[in-house]
């Protein structure tokens, strides 16, 4: 469904991702840990075309963006994958790749509904014109009262965005990148400031999510990734060190010593720990990833 090889990206001297070769099927969900500036957000910065890599491709699947590359930079390959390397967000997001964020980005005093429609509108064939047509608009009304349903908003759609709980705007975050119906879903940290009391349904739509689109998960709750993952991919300075079943990523050597700090194991914190609170430690590194690329 989407692949990398080779991906690398450098800011000056610093190499914020490192040689990353990855590859994501569909209907897989798969986290991607590792410290903080380990390199997670710029790898889904490439990934979407947010930044230019270095050296490296980012490709994807020709089932999931054939019919999206009348217009764009994208370069069909002969082994069936698509370049997509060149291409800039909006093209990205057209070909099926779409991203939430670690920090909320709503638009606050819209309606809930309205969010989730203007973004089906400008992920459809009428980004610029469905206002001149009543009955486009409706189409993708539906779309996005469909899309709030599903991530339990339904009953707030006519509310302003900025009544919800951070939960629910978390929530809509995931609804809004729904929105265009992705093949792909990069999610950064959607239970970032999440209260305890929700978490449990943020773990619940992710997994939902995941039945029938491809995601790539950033989360630093352990609980989390050991409980909802396919497969765990862990980044440190840039490079994967690991990949594989969560259980076999828990208990290599090179994961401990750089990212979980003995999570695990006989003397760490107990396997019945509530999902909310076993955090894996996140050393204090942000400035070890460049500003541009949002630490992760």
């Amino acid at each position: 469904m989407l692949r990398t090889r080779g991906l690398t990206k450098r800011f000056g001297g610093l190499t914020a991702v490192d040689e990353v070769d990855f590859r994501l099927e569909a209907d897989e969900l798969c986290s991607l840990i590792g410290p903080n500036g380990a390199g997670k957000t710029t790898f889904f910065d490439l990934l979407t075309g947010a930044l230019e890599p270095t050296a490296g491709t980012v490709e994807l699947a020709t089932d999931g963006a054939a019919e999206a590359t009348t217009d764009s930079t994208a370069e069909v390959a002969t082994d069936g994958w698509i370049d997509v390397t060149d291409a800039d967000l909006h093209e990205t997001a057209s070909m099926g790749v779409h991203r939430s964020y670690q920090i909320t980005n709503v638009f606050p005093n819209s309606t809930v509904l309205e969010n989730v429609r203007v973004a089906a509108q400008a992920a459809g064939p009428h980004a610029a014109t469905a206002w001149r047509n009543a009955e486009q608009l409706e189409r993708y009304r539906e779309e996005a009262a469909q899309i709030l349903d599903r991530v339990g908003l339904g009953e707030r759609a006519h509310e302003p965005a900025s009544t919800l709980s951070h939960g629910a705007k978390r929530k809509l975050e995931v609804a809004v990148a729904l929105a265009g119906d992705p093949d792909v879903l990069l999610l950064d940290e959607p239970n970032a400031g999440v209260s305890s009391e929700s978490v449990d349904e943020i773990i619940a739509l992710i997994e939902d999510v995941a039945r029938d689109h491809a995601v790539l998960l950033v989360e630093h709750n352990m609980d989390i990734v050991m409980n909802v993952s396919d497969r765990v991919v862990v980044l440190n300075q840039g490079a994967v060190i690991a990949d594989g079943p969560p259980e076999a990523v828990r208990d290599d050597d090179a994961v401990q010593r750089a990212y979980l700090g003995g999570y695990g194991t006989d003397d760490s914190t107990p396997s019945g720990a509530s999902a909310s609170t076993t955090t894996a430690n996140t050393a204090t590194a942000d400035d070890n990833e460049p500003q541009e690329s949002g630490a992760s």
